[in-house]
């Protein structure tokens, strides 16, 4: 019988938890929060997105921007529809929705963290409140794990499953980085990633609190396209975040550049010829009203103002002076609201952390360390991240299976 230590019980090492098979095993999981699964409760909104029913391998690591050949294996021994089955046969029922994401049926994260620690219990993992500190290292091998109390777990396995830096309060404070450095592991930068933009816009204070709901957003990088999407968006007092935020700043690598241009499509449903048609109908219901007040059965009421005011367009003139070229302006501009991309918020902010445990010094057929016989790693600790939409708790599950079937 061996004793295997899990340290951190969240996504990653609940599921090791759950997968390290027979039990013939002592299992611990060491967790420093008085409830495992914290962060997995704030998921998805706390609807907890588990993973995305992309059924082709090749599809799943496209979704992959960071090291994504890395996980070829473990994504090929642990599928999205594994992680469905598993669910499943815990008795959380599961649904589909848009961009294949999936959720539990009853929209509720506590479901999916409650089946993976009543699944845990049942097969007697242990789970110790305390913090690993430190190793008890022979300079091979991991011979026990050192608590904050200074009480030491044996382990014949150990398997870091600590996460990242983002969200802080949930536990993920980037503990597992300084216990991998004690044994020769290095860790690449740490960035944030599904993370809110800082805009330079002196507009965007103004319009704090708005929230937008079916436009459509594009990021340029040096003017050219890359990534596209429709859905929602809200604005705050430095930039802007919600979903297509989030899902748009996974694409954007190397922020810092200042080369990055975002576009709100105000009006996505209709073409510039149909939008002007609109806009041509509502002046001339009221052909005196200033251009001020001209745009209510258009446009969001904190929106009106900032729209006029990058219009060019006097305020108070009367709807029926307006020119064929300005409104044609005005109409490029409700389909093309530009933001300048300064920065993105700290990683602490971040709903994931880009950067990790160097994947060059683990292999990625087990999980194990190649510097320690006996340490594996699993989820965000790894320099792994994925884009929005459940991707990346299916890395952490799919790592998770493959540490715990070879540890």
């Amino acid at each position: 019988m061996e004793n295997i230590v899990i340290i951190g019980g969240g996504a990653a090492g609940l599921m090791c938890a759950s997968l390290c098979p027979g039990n013939e095993n002592r299992i611990t999981i060491i967790e420093k929060m008085p409830r495992a699964g914290r962060k997995l409760m704030i998921t998805g909104k706390g609807r907890c997105n588990v993973t995305n029913a992309c059924f082709d391998l090749d599809e799943l690591i496209s979704n992959v921007p960071t090291n994504p050949r890395f996980l070829y294996s473990a994504f090929s021994s642990f599928m999205p529809y594994d992680t469905m089955s598993f669910f499943e046969e815990l008795g959380v029922p599961l649904k589909i929705e848009r961009g294949n994401r999936v959720f539990p049926v009853s929209d509720k994260a506590v479901d999916i963290v409650d089946a993976l620690v009543d699944n845990a219990k049942k097969r007697n993992v242990k789970f110790v409140n305390a913090s690993a500190k430190a190793f008890d290292f022979d300079g091979k091998r991991i011979n026990a794990v050192v608590l904050d109390n200074g009480e030491k777990v044996p382990c014949d396995r150990v398997c870091l499953c600590t996460g990242g830096k983002s969200y802080p309060l949930t536990g993920s404070t980037g503990d597992g980085y300084a216990l991998a450095k004690s044994v020769g592991h290095t860790v690449t930068p740490i960035k944030p990633s599904l993370v809110p933009i800082v805009c330079s816009n002196n507009f965007v204070p103004k319009l704090q609190g708005l929230s937008l709901k079916n436009i459509s957003v594009t990021v340029y990088e040096n003017e050219k396209e890359i990534y596209s999407d429709f859905g929602e968006m809200i604005f705050t007092h430095y930039g802007v975040s919600g979903p297509v935020i989030l899902s748009a700043s996974s694409h954007m690598r190397n922020v810092e550049t200042k080369n990055y241009k975002i576009k709100i499509d105000l009006k996505p449903a209709l073409d510039e010829k149909t939008l002007d048609a609109r806009i041509l109908r509502d002046f001339s219901l009221e052909t005196n009203k200033d251009f001020i007040n001209s745009l209510s059965k258009l446009l969001p009421k904190k929106l009106i103002p900032v729209i006029v005011l990058l219009s060019g367009i006097e305020p108070s003139t009367k709807v029926n002076q307006i020119t064929r070229s300005q409104r044609l302006s005005l109409v490029s501009l409700i389909k093309g609201l530009v933001l300048d991309v300064e920065s993105f918020r700290p990683v602490e902010e971040a709903i994931v952390t880009s950067g990790g445990i160097n994947v060059k010094e683990i292999n990625p057929k087990t999980m194990c360390s190649k510097l320690v016989d006996n340490l594996y790693f699993a989820g965000e600790i790894i320099d792994v991240d994925a884009y929005t939409g459940g991707f990346n708790l299916q890395i952490a599950f799919s790592t998770a299976n493959l540490a715990a079937q070879n540890m």
